[in-house]
């Protein structure tokens, strides 16, 4: 029986490519974005799958997507928590409060919606599965990255509680933790830091690697290759794991 498979934001780069390789192995995927124009091409591009808007900020809409989800696809058997932002770049003091809320309602508490909202549906599957996105920075402090880092630690947490509670029902939930990810939205990063430091994207990205073995950025499609093994039958004895994805990063 194919996985009937819900991702949050994947309408672009790590999201993306997690549907790819879901709708790869022959899943049934729906996708949910506040991207329509994104969601539209990966309708063009994937047939079959199924998409629909939805700010996960908006508890309501997120209600609706859930619903939406489980009723199309016949069920869930796969939840991908993939929806966050960077939010701002600036030292704890002059973060401005309702930046650091905002990065907390998209990145923990819509994490913790979706999810809350996706377990009944999981339950009634044979293997359910969570898989939460999470950041080198759920293990790292970051300079100047302050609501980011502190939801990424949170979502670290609620993963090994949600593995915890879950187990006894046969759902299994463990967390991904990429490194530097190419693509559109690292580079928006590095910018930010380009700015906040008076160094160039150039500098940035340098320095953003010095504490990495090895010297490049990760592939999305790496990232999207692992949550794919997570889900499967393979992995079905996986569960409670903060797995990096990180090429070997240290703490500098």
């Amino acid at each position: 029986m194919s996985q009937r498979v819900l991702v949050t934001a994947g309408a672009a780069g790590i999201g993306r490519e997690i549907v790819r390789a879901f709708a790869a192995t022959g899943a049934k995927v729906f996708v949910c974005d506040i991207d329509a124009v994104g969601l539209a091409g990966l309708e063009q591009e994937i047939p079959g799958v199924l998409t629909a808007t939805c700010d996960i900020a908006n508890r309501s809409e997120i209600e609706r997507v859930v619903a939406a989800a489980a009723a199309a696809l016949g069920g869930l058997d796969v939840l991908v928590n993939n929806a966050g932002i960077a939010g701002p770049t600036a030292p704890i003091e002059e973060v401005r409060p309702d930046d650091w809320d905002k990065v907390v309602q998209v990145n923990l508490t819509g994490t913790f919606d979706a999810t809350r909202l996706a377990i009944p549906h999981l339950k009634q599957s044979v293997a359910g599965v969570i898989i939460v996105i999470s950041s080198a920075a759920g293990r790292f402090g970051y300079a100047n990255r302050s609501a980011y880092a502190a939801t990424k630690w949170g979502l670290v947490g609620l993963t090994k509680t949600l593995a915890i509670e879950l187990g006894r029902y046969g759902i299994r939930a463990n967390a991904i933790l990429p490194g530097a990810a190419a693509g559109e939205r690292l580079q928006r990063v590095f910018e930010g830091r380009a700015q906040e430091s008076g160094q160039t994207v150039e500098q940035v990205q340098e320095r953003a690697m010095a504490n990495q073995s090895i010297k490049r950025l990760v592939d999305p499609r790496d990232i999207a290759a692992l949550a794919v093994f997570l889900a499967s039958d393979a992995g079905k004895a996986i569960s409670g794991q903060m797995l990096p994805i990180d090429n070997d990063t240290q703490m500098l």
